[in-house]
């Protein structure tokens, strides 16, 4: 045995905080943020990457969403929409066995379901590589504008204080947490979008699974959902390829921004995970007799606090296709609005419909060097939930990194949006198999 390894005393000093220097500060790391984060670091910008949470990844990671959708269109002809970081991840983690495509039989729609620690290890490889720094378990205490621009953030972490200060910042905090810290203007819904607790099942019976029924799921749900305490009447089993285990999305509970009631909020999907677990258990016993949870993921929050922005992308844009003439990104998801505890309102559009997200609702109207990618641009709440999937997320984070690279120290309402366009073509015109 080696020697007793000798110690200090320390006592906490007041001092200034840590200065990080950057060209772009990225504030949140779900999928949205990674994806300006790269993109801002391939351009050659120095890039700082922050979140609250110890680990990167944001809902597609901690949330065990387990599902990658809006990269197609719909239909049985159904083309990518969604290249560059995208199709790069689709490509090596299905290479790795680690993302598998599964496409509906109904309505031709074209999905990935992937292994969330073979992706967060993805992430973080490309990071490192890129050269990205990156803060973990690094909470916003302020957020600093002088006049139109915002100059610093200022973070709490367990190792100190924090100040970054960047020339350009992409809010991809989901809840537009940047802005809202600002002072800037933030719109909230009136009625509650209810998010889910999604779950991995395990020790269920491998054969007998094959025969479940995701319809007579949901016809048991409506009837006797309500004597084990469950709220909604409909969702998803999906056996996950090659990991035995299966992602369970049954759940709806409200998604305060009160702090208080968000701790409420995680220990209520708990509780309804359990009662899930139970009901299935009870009616479909030949498959789940023996089944337990292996892991509750993080709240799955949908839609809670977003941005003002210099435009409002609205439900009727997207039902038109309309192209608007600062269009940086390309959708064709449904309207996917959980509006009620009971079931999720959808409205389909037809076969290779595409619609595109303008800069304008990207942009905080009150703000020049600020984009918003992700669940917090400024939308109607019937389009916000049609948009705020990964496919378009991941666009809309490209698409930061591209605008706040060509304004550099300037303002955001002076891009050239045809040079904008042609930068991003491979998310507005490329179509690829």
């Amino acid at each position: 045995m080696s020697e007793v390894i000798p110690t200090r005393i320390v006592r906490k000093a007041t001092a200034a905080p840590a200065v990080i220097v950057a060209d772009m500060a990225v504030l949140g790391a779900g999928i949205s943020g990674v994806s300006a984060a790269l993109e801002g670091a391939r351009l050659g910008r120095r890039v700082v990457l922050i979140d609250g949470a110890p680990k990167i990844g944001g809902q597609a990671i901690g949330s065990i969403i387990g599902t990658l959708i809006g990269l197609y269109t719909h239909g049985p002809d159904a083309y990518r929409i969604t290249g560059g970081i995208a199709s790069e991840m689709v490509a090596d983690l299905t290479a790795e066995g680690a993302m598998f495509q599964r496409r509906s039989v109904k309505t031709g729609t074209i999905t990935f379901q992937y292994d969330e620690v073979k992706m967060q290890r993805w992430i973080e490889r490309k990071l490192t590589e890129a050269g990205v720094t990156i803060l973990v378990g690094a909470t916003m205490t302020a957020a600093v504008m002088a006049g139109r621009r915002m100059r610093h953030v200022e973070l709490a972490t367990r190792y100190g204080t924090v100040r970054v200060e960047a020339t350009g910042f992409v809010d991809a905090s989901g809840d537009a947490a940047l802005c809202w810290e600002a002072g800037l203007p933030t719109r909230e819904p009136e009625a509650p979008i209810y998010g889910s607790m999604n779950f991995l099942i395990e020790n269920y019976d491998l054969d007998a699974v094959k025969e479940l029924s995701m319809p007579d799921v949901a016809a048991r749900l409506r009837a006797e959902g309500a004597d084990y305490g469950l709220v909604r009447h409909e969702g998803f089993l999906m056996h996950m390829p090659g990991m035995n285990v299966m992602l369970a999305n049954i759940t709806h509970f409200e998604t305060p921004l009160d702090p208080v009631a968000a701790a409420a909020m995680v220990i209520e999907g708990h509780a309804q995970g359990d009662a899930v677990l139970r009901f299935l258990k009870d009616k479909f016993s030949a498959i789940f007799a023996d089944a337990r949870v292996r892991v509750y993921g993080n709240p799955g929050i949908r839609q809670t606090r977003w941005i003002v922005g210099r435009q409002q992308l609205k439900v009727a844009d997207i039902r038109a296709g309309l192209r608007p003439s600062d269009a940086v990104a390309r959708s064709a998801w449904w309207v996917e609005l959980h509006d009620t505890r009971e079931e999720t309102s959808w409205e389909a559009f037809p076969d290779n419909h595409v619609y595109f997200i303008p800069l304008g609702c990207m942009v905080p109207a009150a703000a020049d060097n600020i984009v918003a990618a992700g669940r917090c641009v400024d939308a109607d709440s019937h389009a916000l939930s049609a948009i705020r999937v990964m496919g378009p997320c991941m666009a809309m984070g490209v698409a930061a990194a591209h605008a706040l690279d060509l304004a550099g120290t300037g303002s955001l309402a002076q891009l050239d949006h045809a040079e904008l366009q042609q930068r991003l073509s491979f998310n507005l015109d490329g179509v690829s198999a």
